[in-house]
C-alpha cells in the first residue's frame, strides 16, 4: 500500500469539496427536468480542479527550469474547452433559443472547481451558493413574473 502524504490527501479533499460543490448546482438543473445534472455538474467541477492542481504541483516541479512551463496554459485550456462543452448544449427550437443557462451553468461551474483547485475555499463556497441563487430564485421570478407579460404580449399581437 502506497504511502499518503498530506499533500496527497488535501488534494482528495479539494476533489471531494469540488464533486459536492458541482453536484450542489446541477441537483438544480436536474430537479427542473434539464439534461444536465448532478453527474455532469459533479464531473467538471471536479475536472477543472483535477486540471487546476495539476497545472500548479507541475508548475511546482519545473519551477527550477524556468521556461520550461507556463501554469496559465491548462486553466485557459479548461476554459475554452468547457465553452465548446456549452455551445453544444445550446440550440435554437421551435423558435426559442434553449440550454443557454444550463451552459452558463457548466462554465461557472468549472471556474469553481478551478477557484477550489488553487484553494480558495471561500470563494468557491461563495460561488457556488449564489449560482444556486441565482439558477433557482432567478428562474422562479422569470416563471412567475416575467413569462405571464410575455405571453400576455404575445397573444395580444
Amino acid at each position: 500500500m502506497a504511502y499518503l502524504d498530506s499533500n496527497q490527501l488535501q488534494i482528495f479533499f479539494q476533489l471531494f469539496l469540488a464533486a459536492l460543490l458541482g453536484g450542489a448546482i446541477g441537483f438544480e438543473r436536474k430537479y427542473v427536468g434539464r439534461p444536465a445534472g448532478m453527474r455532469t455538474y459533479a464531473l467538471v467541477c471536479v475536472g477543472a480542479a483535477l486540471f487546476t492542481i495539476l497545472s500548479t504541483q507541475a508548475f511546482a516541479k519545473f519551477t527550477a527550469q524556468p521556461n520550461n512551463f507556463d501554469p496559465s496554459r491548462i486553466a485557459s485550456n479548461v476554459v475554452v474547452g468547457i465553452g465548446f462543452i456549452g455551445a453544444g448544449l445550446i440550440v435554437f427550437r421551435m423558435g426559442r433559443i434553449e440550454g443557454l443557462t444550463t451552459a452558463a451553468g457548466l462554465w461557472l461551474t468549472a471556474a469553481i472547481g478551478m477557484a477550489v483547485g488553487v484553494k480558495f475555499y471561500l470563494v468557491s463556497i461563495f460561488a457556488a451558493l449564489l449560482a444556486f441563487f441565482v439558477i433557482s430564485i432567478f428562474g422562479w421570478f422569470e416563471d412567475v413574473l416575467i413569462s405571464p407579460r410575455e405571453e400576455k404580449t404575445q397573444n395580444e399581437e
